[in-house]
């Protein structure tokens, strides 16, 4: 028979343990996170993206810290860069790269001013021009390397196309041992021809792992959270039709640190 005292002991416990159980708590945002988010220099046109590219998990998931050196290649309207040097702080530093190549497409003369004004007022932010290889090397060493929505660029004849096979060897010199090299892109369907970068401004994820693994990279870990399993893969990202809502997927590689 089960002594009166245990079972009393147990009612005693269980109680206790049920609002544990029953409510799941929310993951905390990192202090530096939502302070990026909040920062009152973003522009409107920054803070009205944040819906589509989910600022708060897609941080997170790239892991800048406060201190990092972070290079963001090809760096568009300077997004991302605003979002990093908030992140890094003030014994941070971001590299905003520029390869010379955009510089034929005149809204991307135009987000690069609009970044180098407002580097001006922000001394841990570098904004770097030259051509697509050289623009991958930098002053000191990197935590992490960034392209979002890039990747596929660089094989496309306007940018070259680039050795990829010498790019991502350049990345990988630029990082730290341990250093992550991350990179977002727009999903192609499987079997796609090889000039779907240039057609729909798309790339097969399995491309991108094979190429970056071949330079030395581990993979670490992917995201499904810009993923869209109803995007037909069949326009590209400024077709009125997917705009904002493509389906994206998001990988984490690792320099070995030995």
């Amino acid at each position: 028979m089960r002594h009166p005292l245990l079972a009393a002991t147990a009612m005693l416990l269980v109680p206790a343990l049920l609002p544990i159980t029953a409510h799941a708590q929310t993951p905390a945002v990192p202090p530096a996170i939502a302070a990026a988010i909040a920062d009152s220099s973003r522009p409107a046109t920054d803070t009205a993206r944040d819906a589509n590219r989910k600022p708060v998990e897609t941080l997170a998931f790239i892991g800048a810290k406060p201190g990092d050196r972070i290079a963001d290649y090809a760096s568009g309207a300077g997004y991302f860069t605003r979002l990093f040097a908030s992140v890094v702080g003030p014994k941070g530093h971001v590299y905003a790269s520029v390869p010379a190549e955009l510089f034929t497409f005149p809204n991307t003369v135009k987000a690069i001013s609009d970044t180098q004004i407002w580097a001006a007022s922000h001394p841990n932010v570098t904004v770097t021009l030259a051509a697509a290889l050289p623009a991958a090397a930098y002053p000191e060493p990197l935590d992490l390397f960034w392209i979002g929505q890039n990747y596929h660029d660089l094989k496309d004849p306007f940018m070259g196309p680039v050795d990829i096979s010498a790019f991502n060897r350049a990345v990988f010199a630029a990082l730290k041992p341990g250093g992550a090299y991350v990179i977002l892109d727009h999903v192609a369907a499987k079997g796609s021809p090889a000039n779907v970068t240039d057609t729909l401004h798309r790339i097969e994820p399995s491309t991108v792992r094979r190429e970056i693994e071949a330079a030395g990279f581990v993979f670490e870990s992917e995201s499904a959270i810009l993923a869209n399993p109803l995007d037909p893969h069949t326009a590209g990202p400024f077709d009125p039709s997917i705009r904002g809502h493509t389906d994206q997927f998001l990988f984490r590689f690792r320099k070995p640190r030995s």
